[in-house]
């Protein structure tokens, strides 16, 4: 029986530093560097949820401060933006990124928040390395 291992192939960071969001607004992700990786995938987590709906929005550009964001074309999406969205507590959602810009962030845009959630953040993992294993 052969195993694959999938620790020394990929790479994670934080996509969306774990925060509460009690209000309908765009919680903006951090800048993921792609260098040296084919594909991303950003896995969103939610708390306890009181109220509301979060989606992710995944942007890219090509300046290493994403003065240059521009949403992803579908394209470039494994899976929709729309069905990332969470309204029930303890869930988790996930989109992946295939596109050519080098830089890429994932937000959260929440909606019809009253009361807000506990938690919600996002990883990004880093696949398809060009260089193996990944440090």
């Amino acid at each position: 029986m052969s195993s694959v291992d999938l620790k020394n192939n990929i790479s994670t960071l934080v996509g969306l530093d774990l925060a509460a969001i009690s209000s309908s607004t765009t919680t903006v992700g951090n800048i993921i560097d792609t260098a040296g990786f084919e594909s991303t995938t950003f896995v969103q987590a939610i708390g306890t949820l009181t109220d509301g709906t979060y989606t992710l929005l995944i942007e890219d550009g090509n300046d290493s401060g994403l003065s240059d964001a521009a949403a992803v074309a579908d394209d470039f999406l494994i899976g929709t933006e729309a069905a990332t969205v969470l309204s029930v507590s303890d869930t988790n959602s996930r989109i992946g990124y295939v596109g050519k810009k080098r830089y890429v962030r994932a937000s959260i845009v929440s909606a019809t928040v009253t009361i807000g959630v506990a938690a919600a953040g996002v990883i990004a993992i880093l696949g398809s390395a060009h260089s193996n294993p990944v440090a």
